[in-house]
């Protein structure tokens, strides 16, 4: 007697971004150990896979029009890149410019060596610095002797938070454009918890983020002790631009899946046998399970029959848009030297951007010799208004910034306007809470999960690990 055939399981993924594609490639690997059948389909509203990410070829430029890198001590980029076969691909960023600028009175400014987002590692390049005040300084240093505060719920913005432990004049003039430059959040309202929990962790531990900082610095390496800002050390990208992991991951996919580009979704619906999901062309589709890798507000409204409480929950992530200007310059025509990853740029100095990136300085192969790109960043969680203008007008007022911060002058080579509109979730006070409370309603519903960078990490390593994730409890589900 032969044996009966295995049951054909049928999987449906719903957005085709990283978090997307990560679902749907570990899908796949998993599926290669299970005694069933795996039938996946990918659903994708847009033309292309991707979601934010692209990398373009403009003449001898390479340019990123999204994220141009990533972090690797969170382990679920390289470790993805490894098992797509391009580990080797992969490239530091440059010592030679590995520091940060802040603007200050309309002038690029270093930011001080060894000073880490939140906290100073040393104390001379602080005293050194035209940052800050003397008072600021003798402010700033008088953090150790501040007692850790017993918080309530255990979070704690981050205005409150560093100016508690530092004074206002840190977190106005370095902390917000800083960290305003990965969450373009509002520095009132952004959780800490949610964010950068380990700030809030060594005051509990050490009593003082300075302590702390000053133990850490001892354990890397002088580069990075050097470096300022972010801890660009830490950062990479393949050399041939981060698409290269969405099209390694779109061929993976596309060889063992369906990818329905150009097919959004209508609805949702638990059914007797699973889910039943519905594009806007009227088609319906049977699955046992679906994983929405979407922002919360489009998945709020396919699940809203289903389940009204996690449609709410969903709903109260609030989220930003932001754009992206970037152009390809001639160093000739740049006055400042650039020599630094980019510039950041405080609120209080009240200028039209919020960043500029420079792109071509963090990693080679970006631009021909001579040459420039800068990514300079509008909009943002403090400034909605912005993404009102043109691309014409935007374009405008970021060449005026540029040429009265950097003096960069002449006509750039290129010059591309890239929106995102309502893309960026913004983790405010209680945002762990509103999401242990989506899990909560989420697990209630089998054979559906969700993933995105809107839950818990908004890096590319962070969506990688959320669709991963989500894969991982499906396929446990199903088992």
């Amino acid at each position: 007697m032969s044996d009966s055939p295995s049951p054909t399981r049928r999987i449906a993924v719903v957005g085709g971004g990283l978090s997307g594609l990560s679902a749907a490639h570990r899908l796949i690997e998993l599926s290669k150990s299970m005694e069933s059948q795996l039938d996946l389909t990918l659903f994708e509203a847009a033309s292309r896979t991707g979601g934010m990410i692209a990398t373009k070829r403009i003449g001898e430029y390479l340019v990123e029009l999204g994220a141009d890198s990533f972090i690797t001590n969170k382990p679920a980029g390289v470790a993805l890149c490894k098992r797509l076969g391009i580990e080797e691909e992969l490239i530091p960023t440059i010592d030679r410019w590995r520091k940060s600028l802040v603007l200050k009175g309309g002038k690029p400014v270093e930011v001080p060596e060894g000073f880490m987002l939140l906290s100073p590692a040393k104390i001379w390049p602080i005293l050194k610095s035209p940052i800050f005040s003397w008072g600021s300084k003798l402010r700033m240093g008088w953090e150790r002797f501040i007692p850790a505060k017993k918080l309530v719920g255990d979070d704690e913005s981050l205005a409150s938070f560093v100016t508690r432990r530092f004074g206002k004049e840190l977190l106005d003039r370095l902390v917000q454009p800083l960290v305003g430059g990965i969450y373009t959040s509002d520095p009132e309202k952004l959780s800490l918890r949610a964010t950068l929990p380990r700030f809030l962790d060594q005051e509990q531990q050490y009593g003082s983020l300075i302590k702390a900082s000053r133990k850490q610095s001892k354990k890397q390496s002088k580069a990075e002790n050097a470096a300022s800002g972010a801890r660009y050390g830490l950062f990479t990208a393949p050399k041939d631009g981060i698409q290269s992991i969405l099209d390694r991951l779109r061929e993976n996919v596309q060889a063992a899946a369906t990818i329905r580009s150009g097919c959004p979704i209508e609805s949702v619906q638990k059914t007797d046998n699973g889910w039943s999901v519905m594009t806007v062309s009227g088609e319906t589709e049977q699955f046992d399970a679906v994983i929405l890798a979407l922002p919360t507000h489009h998945a709020a409204r396919l699940v809203g029959e289903v389940s009204p409480e996690l449609a709410d929950d969903l709903n109260s992530i609030e989220y930003a848009s932001s754009a992206i200007v970037v152009s390809g310059h001639n160093l000739s025509d740049i006055k400042h030297p650039l020599d630094a990853f980019g510039l950041v740029i405080p609120e209080i100095e009240q200028r039209d951007i919020i960043a500029v990136s420079f792109s071509s300085r963090k990693f080679p192969g970006r631009a021909p010799e001579g040459k420039v790109i800068l990514r300079t960043f509008v909009g943002g969680a403090m400034h909605p208004e912005k993404m009102k203008l043109t691309d014409e007008e935007m374009k405008y007022s970021v060449r005026q910034e540029l040429n009265s911060m950097l003096g960069v002058s002449g006509e750039p080579d290129f010059e591309e306007v890239v929106r995102y509109e309502n893309s960026m979730p913004q983790y405010h006070i209680g945002h762990l809470e509103r999401v242990t409370s989506i899990e909560k309603h989420v697990s209630k519903l089998d054979g559906l999960e969700l993933a995105g960078n809107a839950y818990r990490g908004v890096g590319i390593p962070d969506s990688i690990a959320s669709g991963e994730a989500a894969a991982e409890r499906v396929l446990s589900w199903l088992r």
